[in-house]
Formats: C-alpha cells, sequence, structure tokens
C-alpha cells in the first residue's frame, strides 16, 4: 500500500505537530506508551528516594550501596533478558518483562508493605549495627529494610528497562527514519508533560491524609503508597493495551511498517562486552575524551545528589513530607527543562558553537554545586534564620534544589545535544562501535565509581554529615578534569568537521570541472 501524497506544513505546525493525519494511528498510542512509562518513572523516582531515606535505622547513607545493587540488578536482568530474547516472540518477550514489576509494586502495596515490621529483621540489624563501624550503617540499612531495597532497585531499572530497552527498542524497530526526525522530539514533549502532571499527582496524595485529618490512627504513609501504587499498576496495563493494540492494529499496516524496510534501513548496534569497550576506548584519544565527559557527569550529579538528600531528610524526616517536596521538585524541574530546551539549546549551539553548549553543563554543576556544598559545610557557623526570617536548613535544602534543577535541566539542553554531535564527524565504524562503547563504559564507570567514592567517604567519616568538604574537592578535581577534556574533545572535533567540509567542496569541485569536459565532449 502506498502512502498518501504528504503536503508541507505550516511553520507553526511543522513546530508545534509536524503529524499528518494519517499516522496519528501510529503517533497516538506511542505518545500514550510514553507518557504512562514516564509519569510512572517520575512516581516510582520520588517513592523510591523516600522510602529507603525515610524509613527507620536509615538516612540518604543508603543510597550509595543501593546503586551498587542497582548495577549487580542491572547486569543479572541481561542475562536474563538476553535467555528470553532467543526463545519468546518480541510481543511474549514485552509482556514477560514489564509483568514483574507492575506485580512487585502490587503486592509491596497490598502484603509487603503492611508485614514490614514482621519481615524486616531489625533485632539483627542492631547487632550488627553495634559490631560494625559507624560508617556502614548505609550497608546495614539495605539489609535492616530488604524490602524496601528490593522496590529501590526495580524503580530504577523501570528507567533502564522498561523505559529505554522496551519503549525505545520498540520505537526505534517500527519507526522509519524520515518519522523519527518528527515523532522523537514529541516524544520528548511527552515527556516533560508527564513529569509536569505527575508532580502535581504526588504531592496531591501525600498530602491527602493531612487534609483529611487522617494524622492519628492511620498508617498515612501506607495509604499514600497504596494510592501511588495503583495509579502505577494502571497505568502499567494501560501499557500493555496500547502496545497490544499496536501489534494487532498498527505493524499490520504497511503504511506503517515493513520487516523488510526495516531490516535494510537499519543496522543493528553492535553488543560489547565491558572489556572490548576499554579496548575500543583505549584506540581513539577522540573516542576516549568522550568517555571522560560522560563518566565526569555522572560521577559529580551522584556525588551532589546524595549530599542534597541527606539535606533534605533533616528538613523533612515525615515520609509524606519528604514526598511532597519532591513531587514539587519534579513538577519546577520539569519546567525549566522544557523552558531551556525550547529557547536557550538551539539558539546558544547556534551562536557561540558546540565548544561553549558543551562546557555550559559542567560550568553550571561546579558552581551551584560549590554554592551548595560551601552552605553545607559551613553551617554550623552561620545563624539559624537568614533574611526574611528563612531557616538556614530550609534554604540550604532549596539551594540544592535549585542546583539539582539547573544540573538536569542543562544536561538535557547541552550536555546530550553535544554528545550525540560529536559522533557525527567520525567514520561509520567509530560511530557505531564508539556509542555502544560509551554507552557501557560511561553508565556504568559514572554512576558505579560515584557510588564506590562515597560509599568509601561515609565509611572513612562515620557518616553523610561529614563527606561535603571532601565531596566538594572531589567534584572540582572531576569537573576540572571534564572541562579539559572538552576543550581538547572540542579541538579535535572542529577538524574533524574541517575535514568533511574540504572533502566536500573538494568534491564539488571536482564536479564543476568535469561538467565543461562532459558539455565539450557531447557537443563533438
Amino acid at each position: 500500500m502506498t502512502e498518501p501524497v504528504q503536503k508541507e506544513f505550516s511553520k507553526a505546525r511543522s513546530l508545534l505537530w509536524p503529524i499528518y493525519n494519517f499516522e496519528l494511528k501510529k503517533i497516538l498510542p506511542m505518545l500514550l506508551m510514553f507518557f504512562c512509562i514516564s509519569f510512572n518513572y517520575t512516581i516510582l523516582r520520588d517513592m523510591k528516594d523516600t522510602l529507603v531515606i525515610t524509613a527507620g535505622g536509615s538516612g540518604a547513607e543508603v543510597l550509595p550501596f543501593l546503586k551498587l545493587g542497582v548495577l549487580a540488578g542491572a547486569l543479572i536482568f541481561m542475562l536474563i533478558y538476553a535467555k528470553l530474547s532467543n526463545k519468546l516472540s518480541k510481543p511474549a518477550l514485552f509482556f514477560t518483562t514489564l509483568s514483574p514489576f507492575l506485580a512487585f509494586f502490587a503486592l509491596f502495596a497490598l502484603v509487603l508493605y503492611p508485614a514490614k515490621d514482621a519481615l524486616h529483621p531489625h533485632a539483627l540489624a542492631d547487632k550488627m549495627q553495634a559490631m560494625l563501624p559507624v560508617g556502614l550503617m548505609g550497608l546495614v540499612a539495605v539489609f535492616r529494610n530488604w524490602m524496601f531495597s528490593i522496590f529501590y532497585i526495580l524503580a530504577e531499572l523501570w528507567g533502564s528497562v522498561v523505559l529505554s530497552l522496551l519503549f525505545w527498542g520498540f520505537a526505534n524497530e517500527i519507526t522509519k527514519i524520515k518519522e523519527a526526525k518528527r515523532f522523537y522530539a514529541l516524544f520528548l514533549t511527552g515527556a516533560n508533560v508527564a513529569l509536569l502532571v505527575s508532580g502535581p499527582t504526588i504531592r496531591y496524595f501525600a498530602n491527602l491524609p493531612k487534609r483529611l485529618a487522617l494524622t492519628s490512627g492511620i498508617d498515612a504513609w501506607g495509604m499514600t503508597i497504596n494510592r501511588l501504587m495503583l495509579i502505577v499498576v494502571i497505568l502499567g496495563f494501560v501499557i500493555m493495551a496500547a502496545y497490544w493494540w499496536m501489534n494487532k492494529n498498527v505493524l499490520t499496516d504497511a503504511r506503517f511498517y515493513s520487516q523488510d524496510d526495516q531490516k535494510s534501513t537499519k543496522k543493528s548496534k553492535p553488543k560489547l562486552s565491558m572489556k572490548d569497550s576499554f579496548k575500543f576506548l583505549f584506540k581513539s584519544k577522540y573516542l576516549g575524551l568522550l568517555a571522560v565527559l560522560v563518566i565526569s557527569y555522572g560521577i559529580a550529579i551522584n556525588l551532589i545528589e546524595v549530599t542534597w538528600k541527606g539535606q533534605l531528610k533533616l528538613q523533612y524526616p515525615n515520609s509524606n513530607d519528604y514526598l511532597s517536596f519532591m513531587g514539587g521538585f519534579s513538577t519546577v524541574t520539569g519546567l525549566v527543562t522544557i523552558f531551556t530546551t525550547m529557547f536557550l539549546g538551539g539558539n546558544i549551539m547556534r551562536k557561540f558553537g558546540w565548544r561553549i553548549s558543551a562546557l555550559l553543563t559542567p560550568v553550571v554543576i561546579v558552581i551551584t554545586g560549590i554554592t551548595f556544598l560551601g552552605f553545607v559545610v559551613f553551617k554550623g557557623h552561620m545563624p539559624s534564620y537568614l533574611f526574611g526570617g528563612m531557616a538556614l536548613q530550609m534554604f540550604i535544602v532549596l539551594l540544592g534544589a535549585g542546583q539539582n534543577i539547573l544540573s538536569k535541566s542543562s544536561k538535557y539542553t547541552f550536555f546530550d545535544p553535544t554528545k550525540e554531535m560529536a559522533y557525527i564527524p567520525l567514520d561509520q565504524e567509530s560511530k557505531v562501535k564508539g556509542k555502544a562503547a560509551i554507552d557501557v563504559v560511561g553508565a556504568r564507570l559514572g554512576k558505579s565509581g560515584g557510588s564506590f567514592l562515597q560509599a568509601g567517604l561515609i565509611l572513612a567519616c562515620g557518616g553523610i554529615g561529614g563527606i561535603a568538604p571532601f565531596v566538594m574537592v572531589i567534584v572540582v578535581a572531576i569537573v576540572s578534569l571534564w572541562m579539559f577534556s572538552a576543550n581538547a574533545l572540542s579541538k579535535r572535533f572542529e577538524e574533524k568537521s574541517q575535514e568533511i567540509e574540504k572533502k566536500k567542496v573538494t568534491e564539488e569541485d571536482l564536479e564543476l570541472v568535469a561538467a565543461p569536459a562532459t558539455t565539450e565532449t557531447k557537443n563533438k
């Protein structure tokens, strides 16, 4: 079946809604899937932090140890997923992968959380805590609240498994290249809209017990968990329904999907092991510098974020209050990200070029990070209340929130686009294998590297409260390396880009020289 004749969009429509009417059958269910996945992602992200940080006998010290657990969980999952992918059809693999997440979240709300006091080994954990160094309190808390730890790991995996692997894998498979240029920007807009909607939803349910005056005689936090997990499970079934509908009605329509076309136009991404990734990166200084950028971001943001969440617990020890703040934080993050991506990213890139755009993220992180950490370090020497009567602790929490919001919005606006642009002037092998290698090395070393550093600092300092001065020094060192690498990469990027331009000009000149000769030959 041939596609309908496609007319050019108006300027306004090409910017806001570059979709043909006949494509609604394909784009709307995909947008619905992405919205639901992103909505759940925000709920689970805020819930997991609140759950483990505000739990009894726990705190922000638990996060570095849990992130190492997430790394182990991701490796185990990929081994299982690889085996299942060889045995199951794609729809069966999708449902089999998603179902355990929904089953656990439902079980957690209905069975595990209500039975937490019976299932959590507090007495044994107390004995372990008395025997072990104070710096290992976070590790003991992982064991003490083991159900919450499992929830944290699965909630963290939702982003990498359901969002990155299932949705983007499905989208990349069924979306044609000419469609992707129009569709993918809308998906990102849908994610930001989900962030804006999910934030107020989280705040509503976190504050609901207070509004209903249910502050005594009832587990208000358990009430919040039940309602939010109900939303997560319902939206999970909506995701499944949309996926099933697309397989039945869209992938059977030749206008939207052809297996032969997909095989001929899309090359599979090479699956490199950690060892192979290191080997490939060491062969290229260009790719090595790019890997340093990715790893540096992961370590720097991880170090500052955990310190901020420790301060946040001091301000909001109550679980619902903590979650309510995180809901507002998610909403503001969405608003700032939408603004920066729409009005700053492209304009700054066009006006100042790749180098300035690539340096903006580390500059934002180091300035805001050092300011926040400085207040944490010296708050004991400052008055308890600042200008306007604001409590110093609340000011530090808001300062850390602002730091986190600006860091993440600058990542989405400047860091991610410049990182992807850096692959453009490379040869095909370096583009494909280099990206695969950096995804493996950068993603793992960034998160796990920051977690190892924090775990070591907490063990040495006896708790998260004393690590801020050392975090400040490490962040400055990491960001300095990051900026040095970005400058070095910028020179190589410009050189390679100029080589490509010269090559194009040379080819055009040859064509112009050859054209008169061809004309003369024809005239003769």
